[in-house]
């Protein structure tokens, strides 16, 4: 019986400890997690790194066998819980993400989620009761039958080891966080040079997933053939859906994903605002009704369905939704993203027009003679000092609200996403803000999409305007969330800010701006 004990507390204790160190990797993927099954937001987050703590403590106190009966009551507490959230969440009809091992596995609970978790809790109960009071074979007694020289040998190479994880886990932090700078320092260029009128040396866009942590096919690879039926009976393959000379996005999707189907309408609005510059095809895995359903439902095509999942394995793609872009000459032109979030950033990279600088004449007297050249914008975005686009919205309350009612005093429309993870970092420091803002500060408008409830819970002071089908986004010209810009006296008064760094400098200048000025608000 020893043996056989040890082993089940090895295999509880591997479980836990992936678990657990995945969760504690992606936090923030945890506690959408955990707010998915019901929790409150207020009590997600500190649940959502509370779990992972607990599911590593399980997993150490499994391997001695002085604590390993503890680590067993741990575990079968831990699990008992999930198999009571999977039971409820599915006699509610719901299908929240599990997030049960981070971003290496995450996929829409369902049965056989809790047939695992029951197996796994039938397992600790059976170390528990059986091994309370010999827990079995130490799994550590080894340690003292090898002689001092060894023990030292083995602590150093586990430290080296630690040490070359560590070095391997900054450099891909590093590279990441470079790619973040130089995308930013490349938009910094197009703004310095729109409103300075001069040229600025360009090296050219950043790369097609610049800070996106991605994976699968290596960039310049040859995209992986297939031909898949598609839900409305056509067959396609990878050379027809690459006709003309658009890029091509697969998004690989399953037909029990929750962020699937939460990305749905993003992906219908993409398809339709930029059906010239990309191309989207779905990858769906999973029941063939569901997916149908979801397509019409959404409007999207092409829907292509694989058998398994071998596309998507061909591409890297080892969880749902992930995406890659793929050029027209059929080579990966990015890294294989996960997330919704991530995928729209790069829907983003992929869609942005290429900038144009052009050379203005400036006020100093340079290029006398000179006509004055048009500032370079980007396309579809209001000019600034054009007017605001005029809207009607409704507020939390459901009451229509014209945006033209609101340009009477200089305003930053901040348009935001609950669910996004960028717009979660920024939302301590801007409620913050809303509390106490300074002379000469411009009236903050939210214009958010994603679930009312969502944004009601947030508790904005600021007016907050539903645009659930993106139209001011798209009257505005914002790719994303977060973004704002600055409209004073009914026109625009600013470029787009992208990311909480731009937005909160947008309304620090504005503010600067105002006060140098010596007027009030």
């Amino acid at each position: 019986m020893g043996p056989v004990l040890l082993a089940l507390r090895l295999v509880l204790a591997g479980v836990f400890a992936v678990a657990g160190g995945a969760k504690l990797a992606d936090l923030e993927g945890s506690r959408r997690a955990v707010a998915g099954f019901g929790v409150p937001e207020r009590l997600a987050r500190p649940l959502g790194l509370l779990l992972p703590l607990l599911e590593l403590a399980v997993a150490v106190a499994l391997i001695p066998t002085d604590s390993a009966r503890y680590g067993a009551l741990g575990a079968a507490v831990l699990l008992l819980s999930f198999v009571a959230g999977i039971s409820v969440a599915l006699a509610r009809g719901l299908e929240p993400d599990c997030h049960c091992f981070g971003q290496l596995r995450s996929a829409p609970v369902g049965w056989r989620a809790l047939a695992r978790n029951l197996a796994l809790l039938a397992i600790a109960g059976f170390v528990a009761v059986a091994g309370w009071d010999d827990a079995g074979v130490s799994a550590t007694r080894w340690v003292t039958d090898v002689g001092a020289a060894w023990v030292v040998a083995i602590a150093a190479a586990l430290v080296i080891a630690a040490l070359i994880g560590f070095q391997v886990w900054f450099c891909l932090q590093l590279l990441s966080q470079n790619g973040r700078v130089l995308a930013r320092l490349h938009g910094l260029e197009a703004a310095v040079a729109q409103l300075s009128g001069e040229s600025v040396p360009s090296s050219g866009p950043a790369p097609l997933g610049a800070g996106l942590a991605g994976g699968g096919l290596s960039v310049g690879a040859v995209a992986p053939g297939f031909s898949l039926p598609a839900v409305g009976g056509d067959e396609y393959s990878l050379e027809q859906l690459l006709s003309g000379e658009r890029p091509l996005m697969l998004v690989f999707t399953d037909a029990r994903c929750g962020p699937c189907d939460a990305l749905m309408p993003y992906l219908a609005r993409w398809q339709d605002d930029y059906a010239g510059r990309l191309g989207i095809a779905l990858i769906a895995s999973g029941d063939r009704e569901r997916n149908v359903a979801k397509a019409a439902e959404h409007g999207i095509e092409p829907v292509l369905l694989q058998t398994e999942r071998e596309v998507a394995e061909s591409y890297g793609a080892n969880g749902t939704p992930m995406a890659v872009v793929i050029g027209a000459d059929g080579r990966i032109r990015s890294p294989t993203v996960a997330g919704a979030e991530a995928i729209g950033r790069l829907v983003a990279q992929a869609t942005a027009p290429a900038l144009t600088v052009m050379q203005v004449p400036s006020g100093n007297g340079h290029r006398h003679g000179a006509e004055a050249a048009p500032a370079p914008r980007v396309a579809d975005a209001p000019p600034i000092g054009g007017p605001a686009p005029e809207l009607v919205l409704s507020n939390l309350d459901g009451d229509r609200v014209a945006l033209t009612d609101l340009y009477g005093e200089r305003t930053v429309a901040i348009f935001w996403d609950p669910d996004c993870g960028f717009c979660q970092r920024m939302l301590d420091d801007l409620r913050a803000l809303e509390g106490a803002l300074p002379a000469g500060a411009p009236q903050l408008v939210l214009i958010t999409s994603g679930d009312p409830e969502r944004v009601r819970e947030q508790g904005f002071r600021s007016q907050v305007l539903l645009d659930p089908d993106g139209d001011a986004m798209r009257a505005f010209a914002a790719g994303g969330t977060p973004m704002a810009v600055l409209i004073d006296e009914r026109r625009i008064g600013s470029p787009v800010a992208a990311g909480a760094d731009a937005v909160f400098g947008l309304i620090h200048d504005a503010t600067a701006a105002r006060t140098a000025n010596g007027r009030g608000r």
